[in-house]
């Protein structure tokens, strides 16, 4: 029973009536009886509950409960009782509830208040009574007994440069009864300055007039120096920074930014970009910036600003609730130098495209004609959209000799107009000034200096279809001759070329003519040699219905003389003698050696007579004691026939070999033999002494004998012994074909671009002897007294 007297006293008045009835029916308990149940346990065996429900929501909340010692009957107007009891306990308790929350509430909003440092302020309008908390008297540096309780309290704090600003705001706030915000400085008695934010509102009367204001006030002191401290700290920046507010005005402006940007920061704040600066309207800045304030996230990116600025900028733009925050550098002089530097790269990457493109057109042999046309297709349209090379000719005069236009469609119309200008120039275009003066012309105006003044004809028609706006005509020039020359056009909406451009095409030109130059003089010097080895070589005989060709083809190298040589001769004993032969080295020493050992080998077969094996064993004696000191590889063959091999249709080729590649033999049924031994006999020049070895074949009338030397079937692409079997392969695919075109498609099958290498070849083909001599083999050639 103490307990639920306990619990109701807490429901307030309306548990009564309860808590009386509970203490006198313990009282009326016997002693003993009274303490041993109301002592702290009760023995219940009778018990009355009914819920507490609360009203408004609908749903229990607890348990109304009365209990008895004894065994009781309850009446129907017990539980009425209990139950119109039961009532009142649940609104008690729910408002006992309400309020220990609303408590609690009050003591958060307190602690909240007082940890942001917040003083609040009630103004009576009429009275002109101020009330200030604790907190507020705090800030503004007041004790318990010198506030006045009155406006002048705040007025005497306030800093006298906010005072009109200050009032306005408040004046303003308290004629349309509205809120107000306004942040200000106070002057503390210990000579301090704090900076203030105040909010408030101002409650009307039933008139609609201004009868008190409310409000609260916060230090923002820390927040200000912050600020100041960050402003010094960009305006310490040696980039630029700007703020804009959401409609788009200057906020701030940093000191780099009023002069990257050109204005004063009394014109900029508060003036809108936009009209400031018409020209970024539609530009990347507006639509990166409206992009950052749509997404909320930030984006850097480049931009030009045209005149005034007239500059590259590098933006980063950090979107914020209150706008836009903006570092921007100027990055002109760095965009120019990248600029200048990706320039100078592809300038040298041009240059070594001229200079490999030459290179490879000059030495697989296509020409000046060809060099130019790959030189047209490196320039084009990296300088130009289209260009013609000229030439000089061996007349003197200049002829156009290829063109390239960037425009597929327009290529043949370019190559139209290189066919026929020349003949439709007069005396002054550029083309001749440039020719006469070594030096680039330029031409602004390409319809002014050349196609207005052309005559009615091919050439003005196909002009005005290419319609270019600007060109540059310049001589190619090389050791102080003029070989040629270069136009290369521009169209209308192309600027025109450069400083940089023209020096480019200068230095490309310079290459280009000294290559041609160069090439030219190789190609004389190469055909001298040639010469100088074809000399040395003389024509082969026709004898006894056999057909003998040779060739001689030089290495690819221009000047490379070298020592391969062949012979073809008649013994007095009417036997027909071949060789070939190749002395090492590849210049003038080598073709002189070469000659005197094609001479010695020539006399001492013709005047001993002897067979292959003895004709190199003299020859590697003589050697030695006329001191010709050179290395050289050589095969000696001697086609032989006595009455009775003409009866068979036979001949025998008897042949030595020192350290040669091995002959080849065609015979008549197709298959080709291999003319090798198992060790191949020295070369000569080794040892004087050496022993030669001589072998025979005997060979069918039909068949065809092959000697070549290592040049044909020996390259860094191709090693020996593999040539050695492509080229027999190939002589029994060719062995159809005449014996001059047989020779003509080894070298060209074998050796398709040429070898670096001599490549003489010395082939052989017997006729049958059953009839006249075929004429195929043309006419018999044999000296006057065999």
């Amino acid at each position: 029973s103490s307990r639920a007297t306990t619990v109701l006293s807490k429901v307030g008045s309306a548990g009564s009536a309860i808590t009386a009835a509970i203490s006198a029916r313990c009282s009326a308990m016997p002693a003993n009886s009274a303490s041993r149940t109301c002592s702290g346990v009760i023995f219940a065996v009778a018990f009355l509950g009914v819920p507490l429900v609360d009203p408004a929501r609908d749903h229990v909340i607890g348990v109304l409960s009365v209990f008895g010692p004894e065994p009781r009957t309850w009446t129907e107007g017990d539980v009425v009782l209990l139950g119109q009891l039961a009532m009142p306990v649940a609104t008690e308790l729910e408002l006992a509830a309400l309020t220990a929350e609303f408590e609690a509430s009050r003591l958060r909003w307190g602690l909240a208040i007082d940890a942001a440092g917040i003083g609040s302020f009630d103004w009576d309008l009429v009275s002109g009574r101020l009330a200030w908390d604790d907190r507020l008297l705090e800030l503004f540096g007041y004790g318990a007994d010198g506030f006045s309780a009155s406006i002048d309290a705040f007025t005497d704090r306030l800093h006298p440069d906010d005072a009109t600003r200050v009032g306005d705001v408040l004046q303003a706030a308290i004629d349309r009864c509205g809120d107000f915000e306004v942040e200000y400085r106070v002057q503390l008695p210990t000579g301090g300055t704090r900076w203030m934010v105040s909010r408030g509102r101002v409650l009307p009367d039933e008139r609609g007039a201004g009868v008190r204001m409310l409000g609260a006030a916060y230090d923002t002191t820390r927040r200000r120096e912050g600020e100041a401290q960050v402003a010094r700290v960009l305006e310490s920046m040696s980039a630029a920074f700007y703020s804009l507010a959401e409609d788009w005005t200057f906020s701030y402006v940093n000191a780099e930014a009023e002069r990257l940007l050109g204005r004063s920061r009394e014109e900029l704040l508060g003036g809108s970009i936009w009209e400031l600066f018409p020209a970024a309207v539609g530009s990347p800045f507006e639509e990166h910036y409206r992009a950052a304030r749509e997404t909320g996230r930030p984006t850097v990116f480049e931009a030009y600003y045209p005149p005034p600025l007239d500059g590259w900028y590098e933006l980063r733009v950090w979107p914020a609730p209150d706008g836009l925050s903006v570092y921007f550098l100027d990055i002109t002089e760095r965009r120019r130098a990248e600029e200048t530097a990706r320039r100078d790269a592809r300038r040298l990457a041009l240059i070594a495209r001229v200079s490999d493109t030459l290179s490879t057109a000059l030495i697989d042999r296509r020409g000046g004609h060809g060099a130019l046309q790959e030189l047209l297709h490196a320039v084009v349209p990296e300088l130009a959209d289209w260009a013609i090379a000229s030439l000089v000719g061996e007349d003197g005069r200049l002829h156009d000799v290829g063109s390239w236009h960037a425009d597929p469609e327009l290529r043949p119309v370019a190559a139209e107009y290189a066919r026929v200008r020349l003949g439709a120039l007069n005396s002054t275009a550029p083309i001749v000034d440039a020719l006469a003066t070594g030096e680039v012309v330029v031409v602004p105006d390409v319809a002014a200096a050349v196609g207005r003044g052309l005559p009615d004809g091919p050439a003005r028609d196909v002009y005005w279809q290419l319609d270019p706006g600007t060109a540059v005509a310049l001589a190619l020039v090389a050791r102080g001759r003029v070989l040629g020359a270069m136009s290369l056009y521009r169209d209308k909406g192309r600027d025109p070329m450069d400083a940089v451009d023209r020096a480019t095409l200068r230095e490309v030109a310079d290459r280009a003519a000294l290559a041609l130059d160069s090439a030219a003089l190789h190609e004389q010097q190469r055909r001298m040699a040639e010469e100088l080895q074809r000399s040395l070589l003389t024509d082969p005989p026709e004898p006894d219905h056999s057909q003998v060709a040779v060739r001689y083809v030089p290495a690819v190298q221009a000047a490379q003389v070298g020592g391969d040589w062949y012979d073809a001769f008649l013994q007095p004993g009417g036997a027909t003698v071949l060789a070939i032969g190749d002395v090492v080295g590849h210049d003038t020493v080598a073709a002189a050696a070469m000659g005197q050992l094609r001479s010695l080998l020539r006399g001492i077969a013709y005047s001993g007579g002897n067979g292959p094996a003895a004709v190199l064993a003299a020859l590697d004696r003589a050697m030695e004691g006329l001191q010709v000191h050179t290395l050289a590889t050589a095969a000696v063959a001697r086609l032989e026939q006595e009455a009775v091999d003409r009866e068979r249709g036979e001949t025998r080729l008897r042949w030595s070999n020192a350290g040669h590649p091995p002959l080849l033999v065609l015979h008549p049924d197709g298959h080709v033999q291999v003319l090798a031994t198992e060790r191949a006999d020295l070369m000569l020049g080794v040892d004087p002494l050496a022993v030669r070895r001589e072998h025979v074949v005997v060979l069918s009338r039909g068949a065809t004998v092959l000697m070549y030397t290592d040049g044909l079937v020996e390259g860094p692409d191709l090693p020996l012994d593999d040539g050695v079997a492509r080229l027999a392969e190939l002589l029994a695919e060719l062995g159809e074909l005449e014996l001059e075109e047989l020779c003509d498609q080894v070298l060209t099958r074998m050796r398709p671009r040429g070898s670096e290498d001599d490549v003489a070849l010395v082939a052989v083909r017997l006729h049958w002897e059953d009839g006249p001599r075929p004429a195929e083999a043309g006419p018999e050639v044999v000296p006057p007294t065999p």
